[in-house]
């Protein structure tokens, strides 16, 4: 039976979401230049909140300075950044949204006019960064488990690792950017061994009933199908994540390598065992009848990006209007600015062909 998006959903662990929405870790550039939470940040957060989101998710958050990746990119790597995070958590739940914080290292994508030195799992001369040091490996786990716990204390329901998009958990398990040849490189074992120990530590660290999530994306950057679906089977099968993130840049599209067309990239994971740990997708859900076709084809549950700028309140759009379909692009800075999109945010848009009117 096909789930409705209005339907609650449980995870194994942290609280039901009230609805199938769940706002995407967006880049936006709004945050202070230290990583602090800004007013304009906080706004646009609450706001879709506010608006209906089950599950309201910030930015990828930077657990290390050198992992940069934006300018204005917000920090969960000091104690400096917990009032922000704690008044944004407190402010979530107050709106009736279930609260993350997706947990970023940008790795050899950091930008480099923040960034001089840009580390990577390999040296890598075509984004001119240099392998990690076995212990700077080691102390990029901890710091991304030292993140989870800060947001913990901050008040969250849980954080989401970032492990797609060709960052810095991707560099580990692309066997074309991670030519190791310690213990976190050679088989998809070693390669995946820094996100499992991430996941064990945090488990190890965080309440017992600290939601965590992973996004991967199965293409680009190296990735191979079958290696992210034995990947996301063992995961399934260790039941250490309440929740699996496909980043997918189309929800509908099929793979690119051979061996898996004929399905959507989706369907290729909605058939695995899952178990207790619900699945998610996003790419290009602008749509009521999308939300529905995605739930359809197997998702507990959609991410919406672009459609959640274009509209806070998406999901209240597709509750009175299951035909509903997101504002026409382009759009003027006008407009965005009405949905609570700061100037900031609006030029960082303006980098994606189409969506703000010249």
């Amino acid at each position: 039976m096909i789930p409705s998006p209005f339907a609650p959903l449980d995870f194994a662990r942290g609280p039901a979401m009230k609805n199938r929405f769940m706002l995407a870790p967006m880049t936006n550039c709004q945050s202070h230049p230290d990583g602090r939470l800004s007013n304009e940040e906080f706004n646009w957060l609450v706001m879709r909140a506010r608006g209906g989101f089950g599950l309201t998710m910030t930015c990828a958050a930077m657990v290390q300075p050198v992992g940069r990746g934006f300018p204005g990119q917000l920090g969960a790597f000091s104690d400096e950044h917990l009032d922000g995070l704690a008044k944004l958590a407190n402010a979530i739940r107050t709106e009736g949204s279930r609260s993350s914080v997706q947990l970023h290292h940008a790795g050899s994508r950091a930008d480099k006019t923040l960034v001089p030195d840009r580390v990577s799992a390999s040296d890598d001369a075509e984004w001119g960064a240099r392998g990690l040091t076995l212990g700077e490996v080691e102390q990029l786990r901890d710091d991304f488990i030292d993140a989870a716990v800060r947001v913990e204390r901050a008040g969250f329901d849980g954080v989401e690792l970032h492990g797609a998009h060709g960052y810095v958990l991707a560099q580990f398990l692309s066997p074309e950017m991670n030519r190791r040849d310690d213990r976190y490189g050679g088989s998809l074992e070693n390669r995946a061994r820094l996100i499992q120990e991430i996941i064990a530590g945090i488990r190890a660290r965080c309440r017992p009933n600290f939601q965590l999530g992973l996004r991967l994306s199965p293409e680009r950057f190296g990735m191979r199908m079958a290696e992210i679906i034995e990947l996301s089977q063992d995961l399934f099968n260790a039941d250490t994540l309440d929740y699996l993130d496909l980043s997918l840049w189309d929800a509908e599209k099929e793979p690119e390598e051979d061996a898996f067309k004929g399905k959507s990239l989706l369907a290729c994971f909605a058939g695995l065992d899952r178990r207790n740990t619900r699945l998610g997708c996003a790419g290009k859900i602008t749509t009521g009848a999308a939300v529905d076709r995605a739930l359809a084809e197997g998702a507990d549950f959609v991410l919406v990006g672009r459609a959640a700028i274009l509209h806070h309140d998406f999901p209240k759009h597709v509750e009175s209007d299951r035909g509903f379909s997101a504002q026409p692009l382009p759009v003027t800075p006008d407009y965005l600015h009405t949905e609570g999109v700061s100037p900031s945010f609006v030029d960082y848009m303006k980098t994606f062909k189409g969506f703000v009117e010249a």
